[in-house]
């Protein structure tokens, strides 16, 4: 049963504990990124035969592997994923960002260019909950952004082949190589190349604990998004809230695993315990009531503050993943939230309308890392180069300063490389 626990008499520590942590991989992590290094493809078909249970005859999917998988979709789901994707989009074109050139001094020409990411690779989790939905939120901003190509890396089922849904997904998003690998062996080979398996510049998307290390280890050679933990969810509801609804919204993260994190944190000790109720009398109608119920127990807690105010304090504190504000008014208290990935308003916002159709992002920080961390948008498949020009006349205006500074640090070659442009000097 989820705890409850009273803010102000329990200490808190209790109150801002985190869930279990991850398992350390580390070392198994970085002998298979070694693996792979060494060894390429015949590694990932090793490994996958390994981890994944499956042999593989190749490790791309073909162009009628992804036209099957369409051509077998339900029509219905085609239609629903057209939809979201049609709202990512909407929502992520307004993040693009523009070059800018600066020119208001004579002889001085300064700007910014705004430059795609070259190849950008993305990790899809499979198992047992295949995330189509990832592969929308993760490639179509990098669409936007202009990415020339897209390489999507997620595992085979046992069959062999990629689920269909994650296939019809990428078609939609514009994937232009996908390959069926996972684990930490799909992110050394994004992040090294293989003889299959094209060396991409940025790596992208959730994953298990093997994932994340594997990112974590390969950061430096490529750029990535950032370390995911398991999933969060923090709900700030009053006493008017409908416990069958916090209780529902609560269990929809819990049910991702067995380390996510579902947090109530509430004015009403009345609603505290209804909402307890109801997640004992819901869990059971879960298909994935066993990983629900250990995360409810070992992550889970109500927390009963004094006040909304308070309420918004522990928010802040936790820097949750979700944050829904299930209140009267909720965009009256949305100036106070500082720290959380993503903001659900109102009573009739579930996070799941996130996690799938609304068009914001639903790759965003965890474990608190939304106190300086941002969701996935467009500007994580851009970079940046600044440029400079000077006249020769310019340049002199400024030169005897540059050298002053220069000679300050004590680098009298700085000093001269200005100086011998614009004065006899030897």
């Amino acid at each position: 049963m989820i705890r409850i626990l009273k803010y102000g008499e329990v200490p808190n520590q209790e109150i801002f504990r985190r869930g279990t942590p991850r398992t350390d991989v580390a070392g198994a992590v970085a002998e298979i990124i070694r693996d792979v290094r060494q060894n390429g493809d015949e590694a990932l078909f090793r490994l996958t035969e390994r981890f994944d249970r499956v042999k593989l005859d190749a490790l791309e999917v073909t162009r009628e592997e992804m036209d099957a998988a369409v051509r077998g979709a339900d029509p219905e789901f085609l239609r629903v994923l057209r939809e979201a994707a049609d709202n990512i989009r909407a929502f992520h074109s307004c993040q693009k960002r523009n070059s800018f050139i600066l020119n208001d001094r004579p002889g001085v020409v300064m700007g910014q260019k705004v430059i795609p990411i070259d190849r950008v690779g993305v990790y899809v989790p499979g198992g047992t909950a295949p995330l189509s939905s990832t592969v929308l939120m993760d490639c179509i901003p990098a669409k936007i952004a202009g990415c020339p190509e897209i390489v999507m890396a997620t595992p085979p089922g046992p069959d062999g082949c990629v689920n269909a849904s994650v296939l019809c997904a990428a078609r939609e998003a514009g994937v232009d190589r996908v390959f069926k690998i996972g684990g930490a062996q799909a992110v050394a080979a994004l992040a090294y190349g293989t003889g299959s398996v094209p060396k991409v510049d940025k790596i992208v998307g959730p994953g298990n604990a093997f994932v994340a290390e594997a990112k974590k280890q390969v950061f430096g050679q490529v750029s990535i998004d950032m370390i995911a933990g398991p999933s969060e969810i923090l709900a700030v509801a009053d006493g008017q809230a409908d416990p069958r609804h916090v209780a529902a919204d609560l269990l929809s993260q819990a049910e991702h695993d067995k380390l996510a994190s579902a947090v109530l944190v509430t004015d009403s000790m009345k609603l505290a315990l209804a909402v307890q109720a109801e997640i004992e009398r819901q869990l059971p109608l879960l298909a994935r009531e066993e990983i629900a119920r250990v995360s409810i127990e070992n992550n889970g807690k109500i927390i009963v503050a004094e006040d909304l105010h308070t309420a918004i304090d522990i928010a802040n504190e936790i820097a949750p993943e979700h944050l829904e504000l299930c209140v009267e008014h909720p965009f009256d208290w949305l100036d106070g939230i500082r720290h959380a990935g993503s903001v659900f308003l109102g009573r009739n916002c579930p996070e799941a309308l996130g996690d799938y159709l609304a068009g914001p992002n639903h790759t965003l920080p965890t474990g608190g890392t939304a106190r300086f961390s941002s969701p996935l948008s467009v500007d994580d498949f851009v970079k940046k180069t600044q440029y400079t020009y000077f006249t020769r006349d310019a340049l002199g205006k400024v030169a005897r300063d540059i050298a002053l500074f220069a000679q300050t640090e004590g680098l009298t070659g700085h000093a001269r490389s200005a100086l011998i442009r614009t004065e006899e000097i030897p």
